[in-house]
């Protein structure tokens, strides 16, 4: 399906992944629409800037996964570090303004910063054929109506996936580039 280019970190360029980043501590941190719209946001750049391509999402309380190539680094930075450094910074803007209680639960003692919102070692798994994009599109659009979250009855019904773009075609946030394209 793809082949393996440069070398980017531990992510290669032009390869799909099904890339996991969760919540330190699996905080349900992303429960607020605003949270969830500084993640659209910054897909919404990389995408537009041909930095990343974006295939599949899936915002939930405490992670997120998406299916994505890199394209191309941001500057100095991988696409992967630009998206946790801006998202970060704009957590932490907005719950210093709208919730400082929940602030202080990301503080840290890490030399390089005062706060995480984000886990160490995301998962990156290279996906090396349709079939397995597939299946992981799938399981990212059925992520939100398990019994454990129930965030929506049916995969096209919640807002913060790629599933409505698969299933019913539409496109809310307009990122999105269909895997077989």
């Amino acid at each position: 399906m793809h082949v393996f280019h440069k070398r980017q970190g531990q992510m290669y360029l032009d390869i799909p992944y099904f890339y996991t980043v969760s919540i330190r501590d699996f905080l349900h941190l992303l429960t607020d629409d605003q949270l969830k719209l500084i993640i659209i946001g910054s897909l919404q750049y990389l995408a537009k800037n041909e930095i990343v391509e974006v295939y599949g999402y899936v915002i939930m309380p405490n992670h997120v996964h998406f299916i994505w190539k890199f394209l191309k680094q941001n500057g100095k930075e991988s696409p992967s570090a630009s998206f946790n450094k801006f998202t970060a910074h704009q957590f932490r803007t907005y719950l210093l303004k709208n919730s400082p209680d929940l602030l202080s639960k990301f503080i840290t003692s890490q030399i390089d910063r005062v706060f995480q919102f984000w886990q160490r070692d995301p998962l990156a798994i290279a996906l090396t054929s349709e079939d397995n994009l597939v299946q992981k599109l799938e399981y990212i659009h059925r992520n939100p109506i398990q019994e454990k979250w129930h965030l929506a009855k049916w995969p096209e019904e919640y807002r913060w996936s790629s599933a409505s773009f698969y299933l019913i075609e539409k496109d809310e946030f307009q990122f999105l580039k269909h895997y077989k394209s």
